[in-house]
This record gives structure tokens, sequence and C-alpha cells, in this order.
């Protein structure tokens, strides 16, 4: 077995040229994993030096990898902009600075008269991925409404529709799309910029999950992760797609900002259950996207019924109808109601999710409804 302490004391004496401190120290070293004989980490680094921190990288992939009984070594850079760090005013925000007349004087001065201020430069629109053609997020006002058991059948339901489809698991504190869409191991980087994401059921994945052992946490401040996040948008080799889908985290934090920020976001699906304690968070992250200029695709309605095994009648045990109403309120589509099923949960967890298990069945015909429905629409990108 490879010892942690070990590894740890090899990195330590990998110095950082631009500090003079080594990267343990300095905590730079973050979700550092054993598994069998292969080492794996995140080198944290300054977004301001990144491109420059290769390097850097490189001697901490090869002190690791120098340790007796390591037979494999993977270190991935993430930048992050640090809390408090100085900020350029926004051109917008800025006041323009006066013209120069003709003979050296400012207009202010010239005659008194005034001329109106250069009208300011819009703010750049976002771009997408490279290759990807539009970003739907997948959102819930809070957690467990069932957002990333929806995401995953979703993509898996577009691919199945003749779509290329990426799934990019930004629930950041809970990635759960690996165990979900059957895959593990940790993504490879050839040049230690670009990742090399995973694939399964005719959907390419990445996720932090895939970085870390399932049973560990993701400790990390708001610019670690959003680091994180830009990382999976811009340094994932994401090739053509026709739709990312982004599992967000619950509720309307950095996350959520920071992908509408950085990416050309389509529109949103958001999931609620019936109740009206789920529904009163749906409307916040709803709210929350139309204050960042981001488009409703619709509403679904998760958990909506429960058909008894042994009479077969028609249960609602989270009430039924409330999101429907809340899209008619908000004047959203309601893209449709998915069961709550044994064989759905057990789907997800085994790996493969339910249109993928047992596509002719009811309950994959829900989430297909969906897919079919988000095609239609045929948002441009």
């Amino acid at each position: 077995m490879i010892d942690e302490a070990a590894v740890r004391e090899a990195l330590s004496t990998v110095i950082d040229p631009g500090s003079g401190v080594d990267i343990i120290t300095a905590d730079q070293v973050k979700a550092l994993t054993i598994r069998g004989s292969t080492v794996s980490f995140i080198l944290e680094v300054d977004a301001a030096r990144g491109a420059a921190m290769e390097p850097l990288r490189a001697a901490a992939e090869r002190a690791a990898a120098a340790l007796p009984g390591v037979t494999g070594v993977s270190a991935i850079m993430t930048a992050h902009v640090v809390e408090g760090a100085p900020r350029t005013m926004p051109r917008a925000d800025r006041p323009a600075p006066p013209a120069p007349h003709a003979h050296g004087h400012s207009h202010s001065h010239s005659h008194g008269h005034a001329h109106p201020p250069a009208k300011p430069a819009a703010p750049a629109k976002p771009k997408n991925p490279a290759g990807v053609k539009r970003v739907i997020a997948v959102a819930s006002g809070k957690g467990g409404v069932g957002k990333s058991t929806v995401a995953a059948n979703l993509a898996v339901a577009l691919a199945a529709r003749g779509q290329k489809v990426g799934l990019l698991d930004a629930d950041v504190y809970g990635p759960s799309q690996p165990r979900m869409l059957g895959v593990s191991g940790r993504p490879s980087s050839p040049d230690g910029r670009i990742i090399l994401p995973h694939r399964n059921h005719g959907v390419t994945l990445m996720s932090l999950g895939l970085m870390v052992g399932e049973d560990e946490a993701i400790v990390w401040r708001g610019p670690m992760l959003m680091g994180a996040l830009q990382q999976m948008l811009g340094q994932v080799q994401w090739g053509r797609l026709d739709v990312l889908i982004v599992d967000l985290p619950p509720g309307t934090g950095d996350v959520q900002m920071t992908l509408c920020q950085n990416a050309d976001v389509a529109g949103a699906v958001v999931v609620s259950t019936p109740q009206d304690i789920a529904l009163i968070d749906a409307r916040k992250g709803i709210d929350m996207f139309n204050r960042m200029g981001t488009p409703i695709l619709g509403i679904v309605e998760n958990m909506s019924a429960f058909v008894c095994d042994g009479c077969g009648k028609v249960h609602h045990p989270f009430g039924h109808g409330g999101a429907r109403a809340e899209a008619e309120k908000l004047g959203v589509p309601f893209l449709g109601e998915i069961p709550l099923d044994l064989a759905i949960r057990v789907a997800g967890d085994g790996g493969a999710p339910i249109v993928v298990l047992k596509p002719e069945s009811p309950e994959a015909a829900a989430f297909f409804a969906i897919a079919d429905a988000l095609i239609a629409a045929d948002v441009p990108a």
C-alpha cells in the first residue's frame, strides 16, 4: 500500500518558484487520492499565473512518481480567483475620460460646449465550450427533489433520440452522475491541461466525482469551486455536441451564476416535487434565472404519483398538479410528470438509468416525453 503521508512528503519537496513555498505548505494540493498503485491530485494555482504553471505541475507529478510502488500519477491543474483580489471595474461602469480637444484641451473646457459621453461598449456575450451548440441547465430550488436523476435520464434519452449529448455534473458538493451513468476512473489529461472525459450510454460525462472517492467530501470554498467549474467547461475535450446538460447544485448560489456568466445558456429546466415547500424554492430558482437573463424551458414535476403494487391504486404522497399549476401561473412550459417508482431509483443506483434499463416502461416514457419536448422546442444555440 502507498502511504498518503509519503506522497505528501514527496510533494513537499516541490517549490513554487513564484512564492518560494512548497506546494504542500501552501495548501495547493487538493483531492489527493490513492487507488492501488495510482496517485492522483488537483494542483490549485493562481489564475493569473495559470499558463506558466505547467512546469510546476510536471515537477509535482515526477515527485510522486518517484515513490516506490507508484505506477501512475495524474495531476490536473485548476486555477481560481482569490477572494478579495482587486478587480478592474467593467467598462460599462467606468466613467468615460474626457475626449481631447484638437488643441490639447478637454471638451469640458472648450467654449463651454458639452458633448454627450461616448456610448459604453456592450459586455461580451459568453461563449459555449468549443463544439457545443447549446447548454441546458437542470436546476432545483432545493435538494431532494430528484434533480440529478432527471438530468441523467434526460441526457440519455436525448442521446437515444440521436442527439450528441454531454453531461457536466456541476453539483459540486454532491456529484452523483458517475454512479448514475455507471462511470468510474479518473479522467486522463495527456498535457496536464486538456481533460479527456468519460463516455457511457451515449453520453459524454465530466464530474468532480471522478476526481475523488465516493466517500470523500469536497471541502472547498467558493473561488475553488468556481475555478473547477470554469475548467470543466473550458478545458474538457467535449467534442461536437448538440447539447450539454449541466446538472446544477440545489439553490441559487455561486455555481448557478458562474455558469450563466461563462456560457451562453440556452435555458433552464427546473425540477420540483408537487408539494408547496418545494415549489416555494422552485420559484426562487426561476427568479434567479430571470435575473440572469436565462430563459426557462419548463418545469418538471418529479415524484408526481405512486402506483401501489398490490391494489393498483394511484397515490400522491407529495400532492399532485402543483408544478403544472405553478408553470401556468408563471407563464412557462410544463414539461411533464415523473412518477415515484422504485425502478427509477434502482436503475440509477445501478449505473443504467431507467431509459436504458427499461426503455419501453411507462417510467422511461415520461423522460422520453420531456426529451422530445426539448427537441421540439428547437431552442437556438
